[in-house]
């Protein structure tokens, strides 16, 4: 048995503005289905207030209660809807599920040429019309000419998987050529080929950059809250507490930490990564800036988490995920000054949502130009980064050799991440 399109995600708006919108989610059970659906949400450009989620292990329901991080934000909510049932398992599918069709084909890639006249802001405006799009940026490569042009190299995948379709195509490059107007000197998008493959390798950071970057010194539980320093008398580190007496069967995981960006996605990333099962969870407010979350969990073995050893690896993976989900610093490029953000991807593949999007969007608001960017990979001990390397344009205003100009770069830049 199972339940038609409609029942297996409803979205109900709210009837009062400011309100959050209710989704809920009804269908089949799979791995990491929790973090799949909160990716996608963050994508959209929504905040989750407060959660509820249960599984047997065959069958899921899932409530989000889901806001706008920007009143301005308008939400496409059909294409929301579309969008969260492609990652549901058939919802006329048995309630069993074949854990290997969890592998399924990556979207294809297209390469998008975009060759403007430079202007403030441009690079951040390119990547909200793509947001608008639903087009999800993979790699970027981005080169300002002596002659004042711009030619911006766009990597995409289409969240509707209809980019082949000449419909799509054609919307895509009127839309880009409708905004841009007389700036625009040339659109072209075309399936990527093997130039592709060739950003794909791995990044060769100085190793002292890469030492600043992915183990600071300053990498402590304080840290993660020194941006709200300025907003909170009082910041308070992450908790996460084992319980293993309330339920016979689940460790239970009490959780507690600041609110920001992304929690509930970063949170349900590192369980899946980290091959932990969610058979019920809770996540809601406590009191003003802070978040708290009840798991019940289990051992992909079905068992409970009793080994001491078990329980702090996860406690500090969580913490470590909650605190710095990710980094930024400013070092310089030879001659030149380079901001680089950095965060991790999930082992699926997949990078976190909107950050090229939130990053141009800070430096277009501190009026500093970006000369160059691309986003590469970067490998650890720890797994695998995105990292966003984009050089500064220098402004006679906002001097870059500045320390109080850099610090004030790395606060906008973490606050617009974390949603501060």
């Amino acid at each position: 048995m199972g339940i038609s399109c409609d029942d297996a995600v409803l979205i109900q708006p709210s009837k009062v503005s400011g309100e959050p919108c209710v989704v809920t989610v009804n269908c089949p059970d799979k791995p990491g289905l929790g973090c799949d659906l909160c990716r996608i949400v963050l994508e959209f450009g929504l905040s989750i207030t407060r959660a509820d989620f249960s599984t047997d292990g065959r069958w899921c329901y899932i409530v989000l209660w889901v806001v706008p991080y920007s009143s301005s934000h308008k939400v496409k909510w059909e294409s929301l809807k579309n969008r969260l049932l492609s990652v549901c398992p058939s919802y006329l599918a048995s309630f069993y599920y074949n854990q290997q069709s969890n592998n399924t084909l990556h979207p294809s890639i297209y390469l998008l040429k975009l060759c403007c006249i430079d202007q403030k802001g441009l690079l951040h405006d390119v990547t909200k019309v793509l947001s608008e799009l639903e087009f999800t940026i993979q790699r970027v490569k981005v080169m300002t000419t002596p002659d004042g042009r711009v030619l911006d190299l766009f990597f995409i995948t289409d969240g509707r998987e209809l980019l082949h379709t000449k419909e799509r195509h054609d919307e895509a490059c009127q839309h880009l050529i409708a905004v841009f107007g007389e700036w625009c000197i040339s659109c072209e998008l075309e399936l990527a080929g093997p130039e592709y493959g060739s950003l794909q390798g791995f990044s060769s950071l100085p190793p002292a950059i890469a030492e600043e970057l992915f183990f600071p010194e300053q990498l402590n539980e304080e840290a993660g809250s020194q941006a709200l320093k300025s907003d909170m008398t009082k910041p308070k580190k992450a908790t996460v507490t084992v319980d293993n007496l309330l339920s016979p069967g689940h460790t239970l995981l009490q959780i507690q930490c600041v609110d920001q960006k992304g929690l509930f996605y970063d949170i349900l990333r590192t369980s899946k990564d980290c091959n932990i099962q969610i058979a019920y969870g809770r996540f809601y407010s406590s009191v003003k800036g802070f978040r708290n979350m009840d798991l019940f969990i289990q051992q992909t073995d079905g068992k409970k988490i009793l080994e001491s050893k078990q329980q702090i690896a996860l406690c500090s993976r969580l913490k470590q995920e909650m605190l710095h989900p990710l980094r930024v610093i400013i070092a310089n490029r030879g001659p030149d000054t380079e901001l680089l953000v950095a965060n991790p991807v999930e082992l699926s593949g997949k990078g976190r949502p909107r950050v090229f999007y939130d990053v141009t969007l800070a430096l277009t608001k501190l009026g500093i130009c970006i000369f160059s960017a691309e986003i590469v990979r970067h490998s650890t001990s720890d797994g695998q980064w995105e990292v966003y390397r984009l050089l500064l344009e220098e402004n006679p205003e906002f001097p870059l050799a500045s320390s109080k100009a850099r610090n004030q770069i790395v606060d906008s830049v973490t606050r617009a991440l974390m949603g501060w």
